[in-house]
């Protein structure tokens, strides 16, 4: 597995443990914790996916909807 993909799975699953805690008025000290750690952790998960090592083939002007080609078809009739 990707390096960036555990790192966006780790986040998230942060992001649902936060949630759970509020949810089910857990520890106040684990509620603020992830609040405090948030922005840190989401700029982590934003900075390891844009540094990830994945060539992208497409280009915007070629690409620019995934089902263009099946728009176009469908607009030719």
């Amino acid at each position: 597995m990707k390096n960036y993909l555990s790192v966006v799975g780790i986040v998230t699953g942060a992001l649902i443990l936060f949630v759970t805690a509020i949810q089910f008025n857990l520890s106040m000290f684990l509620i603020w914790l992830l609040f405090l750690a948030g922005p840190a952790l989401v700029l982590w998960m934003v900075w390891s996916v844009l540094i990830a090592d994945v060539l992208v083939n497409e280009t915007f002007e070629k690409q620019w909807y995934q089902d263009e080609p099946e728009m176009l078809r469908m607009m030719e009739h």
